[in-house]
């Protein structure tokens, strides 16, 4: 099985884009998952760290042949011209017995389960910008947060494979995990 980081919200941010290309390469992760909102701060939330969005596409083009990319409410059409990689309006995973949903969360999240996952299954997102697992009648909802504006303190990223999901900050502390 893949190692995956999942990374969400960086909102343009070069600082926290690098942030997450570097935990890629220290982990040895096999795949990159963005789940959205990549590029724009939004105008609900404040100019991150660093903003440079086309900063931000150089450094994840790097990663074009093995990353994942979720359209985030944030995100438009105008961002696949600088992207060397496509939006999805969400993906799943199959591990195991296993679907892992992904999506940005401003649809599915833990207030909207997906109706296709069953007991065991997980949807994971971000768009809230707070850390957490929840477990609802069986489904793990994931919330990884916010690379770049959390609204909990923790700039996060979650590790899954085949044995579950863990939120990190990261300085590489684990705030939560869930194994299938």
């Amino acid at each position: 099985m893949n190692k995956i980081l999942i990374a969400t919200d960086i909102h343009g941010s070069a600082y926290w884009a690098q942030k997450v290309a570097d935990k890629m390469v220290e982990l040895k992760c096999d795949t990159l998952v963005l789940l959205g909102d990549i590029y724009n701060h939004g105008p609900r939330n404040p100019l991150p760290q660093d903003y440079a969005p086309i900063k931000v596409a150089e450094i994840f083009n790097q990663f074009a042949n093995r990353l994942i990319a979720i359209k985030g409410n944030c995100d438009s059409e105008v961002d696949g011209m600088i992207s060397k990689f496509v939006f999805l309006q969400h993906n799943v995973l199959l591990l195991g017995k296993h679907k892992v949903f992904l999506t940005h969360g401003h649809i599915y999240s833990k207030h909207n389960l997906p109706p296709q996952l069953s007991k065991g299954d997980m949807v994971v997102y971000g768009h809230y910008h707070i850390d957490e697992i929840t477990n609802i009648d069986g489904v793990y909802a994931v919330n990884v947060g916010s690379a770049s504006l959390p609204n909990d303190q923790h700039h996060a990223y979650a590790v899954l494979d085949d044995k579950g999901i863990a939120l990190f900050d990261f300085d590489g502390s684990e705030l939560a995990c869930q194994k299938f």
